[in-house]
């Protein structure tokens, strides 16, 4: 009996197997004590690719000759790809691999990537011969041919893999605890172990991999960071007895499709005066495909068209349509979620556009200022996007223990704000960084040019400080949101939208660096950000547009989330009705939940 009674648990919430294909026992897979291994991967992957990915500015400009401007665009785009191919990871999750096995898979080619170049940074015929950048008076000729091909791959697998593992290392932690209700009220505070996970691999990666990037060459580093990796794939292999993995479904994208294909064909009919015209999908399995065991969900006013997906044909006969000219209005509210969450993705751009100068031209200020601790060492300039991290281990445990059961007794919810919530308060703080950034480094600009004085490296660091608080309430809340707002069988995809964000706000940071050099060019002069000397560059005015954009951006997701909630808080039911013959499908009405496993 307690064999069945864990079964039937399992297949109310949703179903899930073990590493042998056998049905899920809340009391044996799933929870923290699983979790735990995917946190150990969270961790090892993040200090492998932070490793890279945050002195990579440096390798490119001083190993691979590229210029300044060039090779921020260089370590943007390559950040940028990589979340952008966390969609690529999702997708394949959710439709063909699972989690687990996209998650092996891509660990070990991301693996491959950092070998290829720990290689070519340890062969000097691989790289353009030794040249000073910025003393040479011909200039250094940056990396071309086989040299650059080999460069690119290595970058390529590197954002590749971990691109596509991503989304599913947050995934399938958070997926080993929706076993049982218990489990799931744990959900938040993973997200903040997740989080904090990422801040140990980050810190490590900014003080250890990086100074002996900076004293023992970038090979060794290289190398480290591989060596990082095969220790996160063991800890994520060790887990693989205690895990819950969900199997795929298929392509996520056909029921979505269909929706937008029914509605379309059904363009010109009118909602309907009754429920019964209706269809709720009880009796297909493909069309519910998307809809199984999801949470009740309710007829909503937003995006009236779509409706028209739903409503069934009366001619007589009891032949069911096609499920691309007929869908379920649950299957149709769920597309509208998915729709619904646009704006808020789209509002976190601009934050990681900030992120990107932290990464790239912050490093870059500090490559050229005082960086002596003692007399005998100096801190890579690179290391200084340690200092909020060192900060935000300490935050992120005090957050979970201290803020949220205070905030829980005010507001009631199991994670003390909602997760909109705590984005709104990141993206505020976030235009403090820029404010700071813009005025320490017109400081800096000031006492070199007028002075000759070399400022001291600390004089930059509020600005990651400032960052890094404002990334501990938007990036757990982002990805929070995503993750709860998600469907059975596309928690990969949607999760993986969070790092999309990522990628098109690195992105967004190569295009404003371009139109920002063209439109403040003249032909006597070169734009703000054009030369490879920040003394004569206007990174500080740059700076400036970039504390008013985020503001700016503020202000918009206050109204979208405001929007966001509205739609989904407004829960009153009404019946369907036509008014003077014209479309009313603007209602509230509850939808069965649909349970085929139950049922079966």
């Amino acid at each position: 009996m307690g064999d069945l009674e864990t079964t039937e648990e399992e297949t109310s919430r949703e179903i899930a197997f073990d590493w042998k294909g056998r049905i899920c026992k809340s009391n044996k897979h799933g929870g923290m004590s699983a979790a735990i291994f995917v946190l150990g991967l969270q961790s090892f992957e993040m200090m492998a690719i932070a490793a890279v990915g945050n002195n990579l500015i440096t390798y490119v400009f001083n190993d691979m000759h590229f210029p300044l401007s060039k090779s921020a665009n260089i370590v943007t785009n390559f950040i940028g790809t990589v979340f952008l191919l966390s969609l690529l990871g999702g997708f394949l999750s959710d439709s063909y691999l699972g989690s687990f096995w996209t998650t092996l898979i891509f660990g070990f080619v991301e693996l491959s990537g950092f070998v290829l170049l720990s290689v070519q940074a340890h062969l000097p015929q691989l790289r353009p011969l030794p040249c000073k950048m910025g003393a040479s008076i011909e200039g250094c000729p940056e990396a071309k041919g086989l040299k650059a091909w080999i460069f690119y791959t290595a970058l390529s697998l590197v954002a590749l893999g971990s691109g596509c593992l991503k989304p599913n290392i947050i995934s399938h932690g958070a997926n080993q605890f929706n076993g049982n209700v218990k489990q799931s009220k744990k959900l938040s505070t993973y997200f903040n172990c997740a989080y904090f996970a990422f801040c140990i691999g980050e810190l490590v990666a900014l003080t250890l991999l990086v100074w002996v990037q900076t004293h023992s060459g970038m090979d060794i580093g290289f190398g480290v960071s591989a060596a990082a990796m095969c220790v996160g794939i063991f800890s994520f292999i060790s887990g693989t007895m205690f895990y819950r993995n969900q199997p795929p479904r298929g392509s996520i994208f056909t029921p979505i499709a269909q929706v937008f294909v029914a509605a379309f064909t059904k363009r010109k009919q009118i909602c309907p005066s009754s429920l019964d015209m209706i269809d709720h999908g009880r009796n297909n399995d493909e069309r519910d495909r998307l809809s199984t065991n999801t949470r009740d969900l309710l007829h909503t006013k937003k995006f009236r068209f779509l409706d028209k997906a739903a409503i069934k044909i009366q001619n007589g006969t009891e032949s069911s349509e096609s499920p691309w000219r007929l869908c379920s209005i649950t299957q149709v509210e769920q597309v509208k979620i998915i729709i619904s969450v646009v704006p808020i993705f789209a509002c976190t751009i601009v934050f990681n556009t900030i992120l990107a100068q932290l990464q790239t031209f912050s490093v870059q200020q500090g490559s050229i200022m005082n960086a002596k601790l003692t007399n005998k060492f100096q801190i890579p300039p690179a290391s200084l996007q340690a200092i909020p991290y060192i900060m935000l281990i300490f935050l992120v445990p005090l957050y979970e223990t201290v803020f949220v059961p205070i905030a829980r007794k005010v507001t009631g919810k199991e994670s003390g704000i909602s997760p909109l919530q705590r984005v709104g308060i990141g993206l505020f703080i976030a235009s403090f960084s820029m404010v700071s950034a813009a005025v320490m480094e017109n400081k800096r600009r000031n006492a070199s040019i007028k002075s000759n004085e070399t400022l001291s490296i600390f004089w930059i660091a509020p600005q990651f400080l400032i960052f890094g608080l404002s990334e501990m309430f938007t990036a757990v809340g982002l990805v929070e949101f995503f993750y709860k707002q998600s469907l059975e069988g596309m928690q990969s995809f949607l999760t993986a939208m969070t790092y999309c964000s990522y990628s098109f706000g690195f992105y967004l940071s190569t295009l404003l660096v371009s139109l920002v050099n063209k439109i403040t060019s003249s032909s006597s002069k070169g734009g703000w950000l054009s030369d490879n000397d920040l003394n004569k560059d206007r990174l500080d005015l740059f700076y400036w547009l970039l504390a008013l954009l985020s503001l700016f951006n503020f202000f918009n997701y206050l109204f979208w989330s405001r929007w966001y909630s509205y739609n989904h808080q407004s829960l009153s039911p009404t019946p369907l009705h036509v008014q003077g013959g014209s479309e009313s499908c603007g209602t509230t009405k509850r939808v069965d939940q649909i349970n085929n496993i139950n049922k079966s």
